[in-house]
Protein backbone atom coordinates (compact mmCIF):
# COMPACT_ATOMS: atom_id res chain seq x y z
CA UNK A 1 0.00 0.00 0.00
CA UNK A 2 0.91 3.34 -1.13
CA UNK A 3 2.37 6.23 1.99
CA UNK A 4 0.90 9.60 0.82
CA UNK A 5 -0.18 11.43 3.62
CA UNK A 6 -3.64 12.74 3.54
CA UNK A 7 -5.10 15.34 6.13
CA UNK A 8 -8.02 15.48 8.44
CA UNK A 9 -10.33 16.91 5.68
CA UNK A 10 -8.86 15.43 2.86
CA UNK A 11 -9.34 11.96 4.23
CA UNK A 12 -12.57 12.49 5.58
CA UNK A 13 -13.87 13.57 1.82
CA UNK A 14 -11.96 10.33 0.31
CA UNK A 15 -13.40 8.05 2.98
CA UNK A 16 -17.07 9.40 3.23
CA UNK A 17 -17.26 10.05 6.91
CA UNK A 18 -17.23 13.09 8.85
CA UNK A 19 -14.28 14.52 10.72
CA UNK A 20 -15.81 14.19 14.08
CA UNK A 21 -15.93 10.34 13.26
CA UNK A 22 -12.12 10.51 12.69
CA UNK A 23 -11.29 12.40 15.94
CA UNK A 24 -13.97 9.66 17.99
CA UNK A 25 -12.25 6.75 16.40
CA UNK A 26 -8.97 8.61 17.69
CA UNK A 27 -10.06 9.32 21.06
CA UNK A 28 -10.86 5.59 21.35
CA UNK A 29 -7.73 3.93 19.55
CA UNK A 30 -9.24 2.51 16.70
CA UNK A 31 -7.89 4.37 13.83
CA UNK A 32 -4.81 6.69 15.25
CA UNK A 33 -3.18 8.96 12.43
CA UNK A 34 -0.33 7.22 10.71
CA UNK A 35 1.96 11.12 11.50
CA UNK A 36 1.33 14.10 12.71
CA UNK A 37 2.82 17.37 11.42
CA UNK A 38 5.29 20.10 13.40
CA UNK A 39 1.92 21.49 14.39
CA UNK A 40 0.20 19.36 15.31
CA UNK A 41 -2.26 18.08 12.22
CA UNK A 42 -2.87 14.71 12.08
CA UNK A 43 -1.92 12.50 8.85
CA UNK A 44 -3.96 9.95 7.38
CA UNK A 45 -2.06 6.73 4.63
CA UNK A 46 -4.26 4.63 2.49
CA UNK A 47 -3.42 1.89 5.01
CA UNK A 48 -6.12 3.95 7.62
CA UNK A 49 -8.66 3.91 4.83
CA UNK A 50 -7.92 0.11 4.75
CA UNK A 51 -8.35 -0.08 8.41
CA UNK A 52 -10.88 2.24 8.35
CA UNK A 53 -13.01 -0.07 5.84
CA UNK A 54 -12.52 -2.79 8.79
CA UNK A 55 -13.64 -1.02 11.44
CA UNK A 56 -17.03 0.17 10.22
CA UNK A 57 -17.74 -3.22 8.40
CA UNK A 58 -17.17 -4.82 12.05
CA UNK A 59 -19.64 -2.09 12.68
CA UNK A 60 -22.42 -2.26 10.40
CA UNK A 61 -22.24 -6.18 11.69
CA UNK A 62 -23.27 -5.41 15.49
CA UNK A 63 -19.74 -4.89 16.95
CA UNK A 64 -18.94 -3.10 19.83
CA UNK A 65 -16.32 -0.47 20.24
CA UNK A 66 -14.62 -3.15 22.67
CA UNK A 67 -15.05 -6.00 20.33
CA UNK A 68 -13.88 -4.21 16.69
CA UNK A 69 -10.69 -2.82 19.26
CA UNK A 70 -9.70 -6.49 20.05
CA UNK A 71 -10.70 -7.47 16.73
CA UNK A 72 -8.11 -4.95 15.23
CA UNK A 73 -5.47 -6.18 18.01
CA UNK A 74 -5.73 -9.40 16.32
CA UNK A 75 -5.63 -8.67 12.87
CA UNK A 76 -2.60 -9.00 10.23
CA UNK A 77 -2.51 -6.25 8.03
CA UNK A 78 0.10 -7.65 6.00
CA UNK A 79 -3.30 -10.30 4.88
CA UNK A 80 -5.50 -7.48 4.37
CA UNK A 81 -7.09 -9.26 1.34
CA UNK A 82 -8.28 -12.44 3.87
CA UNK A 83 -9.58 -10.35 6.70
CA UNK A 84 -11.81 -8.89 3.58
CA UNK A 85 -12.51 -12.14 2.95
CA UNK A 86 -13.52 -12.98 6.47
CA UNK A 87 -15.78 -9.70 6.78
CA UNK A 88 -17.27 -10.49 3.24
CA UNK A 89 -18.49 -14.14 4.68
CA UNK A 90 -19.79 -12.38 7.60
CA UNK A 91 -21.63 -9.82 5.53
CA UNK A 92 -23.39 -12.41 3.54
CA UNK A 93 -24.44 -14.20 6.46
CA UNK A 94 -25.95 -11.07 7.72
CA UNK A 95 -27.86 -10.68 4.44
CA UNK A 96 -29.31 -14.41 4.52
CA UNK A 97 -30.20 -14.04 8.21
CA UNK A 98 -32.23 -10.95 7.23
CA UNK A 99 -33.11 -12.01 4.59
CA UNK A 100 -34.94 -15.04 6.43
CA UNK A 101 -36.41 -12.31 9.23
CA UNK A 102 -38.18 -10.44 6.09
CA UNK A 103 -40.08 -13.66 4.62
CA UNK A 104 -40.82 -14.98 8.02
CA UNK A 105 -42.48 -11.63 8.69
CA UNK A 106 -43.85 -11.79 5.19
CA UNK A 107 -45.61 -14.88 5.81
CA UNK A 108 -47.04 -13.60 9.55
CA UNK A 109 -48.49 -10.70 6.87
CA UNK A 110 -50.06 -13.24 5.08
CA UNK A 111 -51.55 -14.70 8.06
CA UNK A 112 -53.05 -11.33 9.61
CA UNK A 113 -54.53 -10.25 6.00
CA UNK A 114 -56.59 -13.57 5.91
CA UNK A 115 -57.72 -12.89 9.31
CA UNK A 116 -56.31 -16.15 10.75
CA UNK A 117 -54.28 -16.85 13.86
CA UNK A 118 -51.23 -19.28 12.81
CA UNK A 119 -49.01 -19.32 16.17
CA UNK A 120 -46.44 -21.71 13.99
CA UNK A 121 -45.85 -18.49 12.04
CA UNK A 122 -45.34 -16.12 14.88
CA UNK A 123 -43.10 -18.32 16.21
CA UNK A 124 -40.99 -18.77 13.35
CA UNK A 125 -40.21 -15.09 13.27
CA UNK A 126 -39.07 -15.34 16.50
CA UNK A 127 -36.52 -17.94 15.85
CA UNK A 128 -35.60 -16.28 13.26
CA UNK A 129 -34.97 -12.86 14.86
CA UNK A 130 -33.21 -14.98 18.27
CA UNK A 131 -31.03 -16.63 15.40
CA UNK A 132 -29.87 -13.41 14.48
CA UNK A 133 -29.52 -11.74 17.78
CA UNK A 134 -27.12 -14.71 18.22
CA UNK A 135 -23.98 -12.99 16.76
CA UNK A 136 -24.19 -9.94 18.70
CA UNK A 137 -23.79 -12.06 21.89
CA UNK A 138 -21.10 -14.97 20.68
CA UNK A 139 -18.90 -11.77 19.14
CA UNK A 140 -18.55 -11.33 22.76
CA UNK A 141 -16.70 -14.82 23.34
CA UNK A 142 -14.72 -14.68 19.93
CA UNK A 143 -13.00 -12.31 17.35
CA UNK A 144 -14.44 -12.79 13.58
CA UNK A 145 -11.30 -14.84 13.26
CA UNK A 146 -11.69 -17.12 15.88
CA UNK A 147 -15.29 -17.87 15.00
CA UNK A 148 -14.21 -18.76 11.05
CA UNK A 149 -11.75 -21.10 12.86
CA UNK A 150 -14.57 -22.75 14.97
CA UNK A 151 -16.93 -23.03 11.81
CA UNK A 152 -13.88 -24.73 9.83
CA UNK A 153 -13.42 -27.21 12.47
CA UNK A 154 -16.81 -27.92 12.67
CA UNK A 155 -17.24 -28.60 8.99
CA UNK A 156 -14.37 -30.81 8.83
CA UNK A 157 -15.78 -32.60 11.93
CA UNK A 158 -19.12 -33.23 11.47
CA UNK A 159 -21.43 -35.33 8.39
CA UNK A 160 -24.06 -33.76 6.63
CA UNK A 161 -26.35 -35.90 8.67
CA UNK A 162 -24.40 -34.65 12.08
CA UNK A 163 -24.86 -30.53 10.37
CA UNK A 164 -28.39 -31.47 9.16
CA UNK A 165 -29.32 -32.42 13.00
CA UNK A 166 -28.33 -29.16 14.40
CA UNK A 167 -30.71 -27.39 12.02
CA UNK A 168 -33.80 -25.26 13.99
CA UNK A 169 -31.91 -24.98 17.15
CA UNK A 170 -31.60 -21.91 18.66
CA UNK A 171 -28.45 -21.88 21.02
CA UNK A 172 -29.26 -18.61 23.10
CA UNK A 173 -26.67 -16.81 25.32
CA UNK A 174 -28.24 -18.03 28.59
CA UNK A 175 -27.66 -21.84 27.13
CA UNK A 176 -24.07 -20.38 26.82
CA UNK A 177 -23.84 -19.15 30.24
CA UNK A 178 -25.64 -22.01 32.02
CA UNK A 179 -22.65 -24.86 30.37
CA UNK A 180 -20.14 -21.86 30.89
CA UNK A 181 -20.36 -21.78 35.02
CA UNK A 182 -20.60 -25.93 34.36
CA UNK A 183 -17.62 -26.31 32.74
CA UNK A 184 -15.76 -23.59 35.07
CA UNK A 185 -16.76 -26.11 38.42
CA UNK A 186 -15.81 -28.77 36.36
CA UNK A 187 -12.46 -27.48 35.55
CA UNK A 188 -11.83 -26.19 38.81
CA UNK A 189 -12.68 -29.13 40.35
CA UNK A 190 -10.20 -31.23 38.07
CA UNK A 191 -7.01 -28.88 39.41
CA UNK A 192 -8.20 -28.90 42.88
CA UNK A 193 -8.93 -33.24 43.04
CA UNK A 194 -5.09 -34.04 40.75
CA UNK A 195 -3.06 -31.03 43.47
CA UNK A 196 -4.29 -33.13 45.96
CA UNK A 197 -3.69 -37.28 44.27
CA UNK A 198 -7.31 -37.99 44.49
CA UNK A 199 -7.99 -41.66 43.09
CA UNK A 200 -10.75 -41.59 39.72
CA UNK A 201 -12.70 -43.54 41.57
CA UNK A 202 -13.48 -41.00 44.75
CA UNK A 203 -16.78 -39.69 45.05
CA UNK A 204 -15.58 -36.49 44.37
CA UNK A 205 -13.69 -37.63 41.09
CA UNK A 206 -17.31 -39.41 39.88
CA UNK A 207 -19.31 -36.35 40.38
CA UNK A 208 -17.21 -34.64 37.75
CA UNK A 209 -17.04 -37.55 35.46
CA UNK A 210 -21.08 -37.47 36.06
CA UNK A 211 -21.26 -33.94 35.84
CA UNK A 212 -19.58 -34.47 32.42
CA UNK A 213 -21.31 -37.03 30.83
CA UNK A 214 -24.58 -35.24 31.66
CA UNK A 215 -22.91 -32.07 29.61
CA UNK A 216 -21.86 -34.25 26.66
CA UNK A 217 -25.41 -35.71 26.29
CA UNK A 218 -27.53 -32.54 26.28
CA UNK A 219 -25.33 -31.32 23.79
CA UNK A 220 -24.86 -34.76 21.55
CA UNK A 221 -28.87 -35.90 22.93
CA UNK A 222 -27.86 -38.98 21.69
CA UNK A 223 -27.54 -38.72 18.35
CA UNK A 224 -24.29 -40.54 16.87
CA UNK A 225 -23.62 -38.13 14.04
CA UNK A 226 -23.32 -35.79 17.27
CA UNK A 227 -21.54 -38.01 19.26
CA UNK A 228 -18.99 -38.69 16.09
CA UNK A 229 -18.30 -35.37 15.27
CA UNK A 230 -17.54 -33.89 19.27
CA UNK A 231 -15.41 -36.63 18.91
CA UNK A 232 -13.82 -35.59 15.91
CA UNK A 233 -13.95 -31.75 16.25
CA UNK A 234 -11.40 -31.82 19.76
CA UNK A 235 -9.82 -34.23 17.94
CA UNK A 236 -8.36 -31.73 15.44
CA UNK A 237 -8.90 -28.53 17.44
CA UNK A 238 -5.80 -30.28 19.65
CA UNK A 239 -3.82 -30.77 16.24
CA UNK A 240 -4.29 -26.82 15.62
CA UNK A 241 -1.10 -24.59 16.76
CA UNK A 242 -1.44 -23.15 20.17
CA UNK A 243 -1.79 -19.67 18.67
CA UNK A 244 -4.46 -20.81 16.10
CA UNK A 245 -6.70 -22.48 18.70
CA UNK A 246 -9.49 -20.14 19.59
CA UNK A 247 -9.55 -19.49 23.60
CA UNK A 248 -11.65 -22.31 24.80
CA UNK A 249 -11.13 -23.79 28.36
CA UNK A 250 -9.48 -27.29 28.17
CA UNK A 251 -8.25 -29.08 31.18
CA UNK A 252 -4.55 -30.30 31.34
CA UNK A 253 -3.42 -33.66 30.32
CA UNK A 254 -3.10 -34.46 34.07
CA UNK A 255 -6.86 -33.17 34.50
CA UNK A 256 -8.23 -34.95 31.20
CA UNK A 257 -6.08 -38.31 32.38
CA UNK A 258 -7.94 -38.32 35.51
CA UNK A 259 -11.58 -37.35 33.91
CA UNK A 260 -11.33 -40.00 31.57
CA UNK A 261 -10.20 -42.78 34.12
CA UNK A 262 -13.16 -41.82 36.42
CA UNK A 263 -15.72 -41.82 33.81
CA UNK A 264 -14.46 -45.18 32.82
CA UNK A 265 -15.38 -46.21 36.32
CA UNK A 266 -18.20 -44.32 36.54
CA UNK A 267 -19.89 -46.07 33.23
CA UNK A 268 -19.04 -49.31 34.41
CA UNK A 269 -20.65 -48.85 37.72
CA UNK A 270 -23.68 -47.86 35.95
CA UNK A 271 -23.55 -51.30 33.82
CA UNK A 272 -23.19 -53.19 37.11
CA UNK A 273 -26.06 -51.60 38.43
Amino acid sequence: MSHKFYHTGEFARKASVSVRTLRYYDQQRLLCPSMYTDSGHRLYTDDDLARLQYILGLKFLGFSLDEIRACLEAADWNTFHELLAQQKTMMLEKRQHLDAIISAISESEKVVQRGSWDWDAIVKVIQVVKMDSKKDWVNQYFTPEQQQKLKELSDMSYSEEGKKSFEGEVWTEEHQKEVDAKYSWLYSELTRLVKAGASPGSPEAQAAAKVQLELIDAFTQGNPERVAGLKKFWENFNQLPDDEKPPIPRPTKEEQALLNQAIAIYRANLMNQ
